[in-house]
């Protein structure tokens, strides 16, 4: 708990990786390669962090983030071995403290509980994961209640995708969004089929099902100025934090005032359960998009998949990122050489942190049930020691 405290109130650290040069090299921006990178390079250009292409047990890999926000509010992970692969894209809010916890720990977890049951995967070992999390982000906020109570109202999204032999495991809380591309038969073409459930109150089915859950409370979910929002505060319904709207004793001073409901809550209104499918791989399964709202707020599912499949599979992630960027400055009527200008925290004005990355299958591995060496651990962003 200690360390990971420690871990949570550093302010020595760089919000877009360590050791990352900015000088071409091969073609590649970045330096040398690390232990455990997918022999990837790692780059950097101004707010972009990228990896271009690397190796994980059951195919390749395209990662990147771009920060908007004044600190990067998002974390991402990959992480694969003889296990399986586990991948986790985490959209914090509020600040950066609960992404950065859920990076720390769901993986630990999730680890520790498949090790009890010999290595095998279910959705019940990936709701434990979920769970203990939470549970320990929660005894986090009451540990610091008394010197950081805000703490009460940081909360992050959570999606992760699990590879177990030929299956794969899709959880998620909140917004962010898992897209796989499908071949269609023999034509060349490429399908692009959501695979993740998102819980934002924007969704008319989200909010159908919060007020089923809070059927006495008229406000549970109200319009402000255009955007739907639980309790008129926060747009997603399922989270891993946001204490604030799960435990009636973190609702009230010394929060800021903006978070306090002015009635008594009688019931958690925030959810931590995940919303958890399994998708058995076909060899027409192509390659997975996971990536945060702020991806998808520009670009649709049938762009993404588009962008993917005709270009090379190195820089995949780093060109939808940059296609997303091209459509904030159309939409702001501008140009993107002058928006790639605008520094964090003026540039929240424009786009959100928006982390992608992109897994590419390859079905020999997979129905053989080999994984490919050697193990990956790799974190983007923000790197933990």
């Amino acid at each position: 708990m200690l360390q990971g405290l420690m871990n949570l109130l550093s302010v020595c650290w760089n919000p877009l990786g360590h050791e990352v040069e900015s000088h071409e090299t091969n073609g590649v921006l970045g330096g040398g390669d690390g232990g455990g990178s997918g022999g990837s390079r790692e780059g950097k250009d101004g707010l972009l962090w990228f990896r271009d292409i690397g190796k994980y047990g059951s195919g390749e890999f395209s990662m990147a983030v771009i920060q908007a926000n004044q600190v990067l509010e998002d974390q991402s992970q990959i992480e694969s071995g003889q296990f399986g692969t586990f991948v986790g894209i985490y959209d914090g809010h509020g600040g950066p403290e609960a992404a950065r916890y859920v990076c720390d720990n769901l993986f630990s977890h999730f680890r520790a509980i498949t090790a009890e049951s010999e290595g095998v995967v279910t959705a019940e070992t990936i709701q434990r994961a979920f769970r203990q999390t939470e549970e320990g982000f929660t005894a986090l906020v009451s540990e610091l209640w008394s010197t950081r109570p805000n703490m009460a109202t940081v909360g992050t999204c959570c999606l992760v995708g699990v590879i177990y032999q030929q299956t794969l495991f899709i959880a998620n809380l909140g917004d962010s969004r898992v897209v796989l591309g499908k071949k269609v038969g023999n034509t060349g073409g490429m399908a692009a089929m959501q695979l993740s459930t998102e819980h934002n109150a924007n969704i008319e089915a989200i909010r159908h099902e919060l007020k089923e859950l809070h059927a006495t409370d008229p406000q549970i979910v109200v319009l402000k100025h255009g955007v739907w929002r639980v309790k008129g505060i926060i747009q997603v319904s399922r989270s891993i934090g946001d204490v604030y709207m799960k435990h009636a004793q973190y609702n009230r001073e010394p929060i800021n005032a903006r978070f306090r409901l002015p009635e008594p809550m009688n019931m958690p209104i925030l959810s931590a359960n995940p919303t958890i499918i399994s998708h058995a791989l076909h060899p027409n399964d192509s390659f997975l998009i996971f990536a945060s709202d702020g991806l998808w707020e520009h670009l649709s599912n049938e762009k993404a998949v588009a962008i993917v499949h005709s270009h090379p599979r190195a820089g995949s992630a780093k060109r939808l990122v940059k296609a997303a960027l091209q459509e904030a400055a159309r939409k702001r009527e501008m140009r993107y050489s002058d928006l790639r200008k605008i520094d964090k925290k003026v540039r929240r004005h424009f786009h959100d942190d928006i982390t992608v990355i992109v897994l590419f299958f390859n079905h020999d591995l997979i129905s053989r049930g080999a994984v490919q060496g050697p193990p990956v651990s790799i974190r983007s962003a923000l790197e933990h020691n």
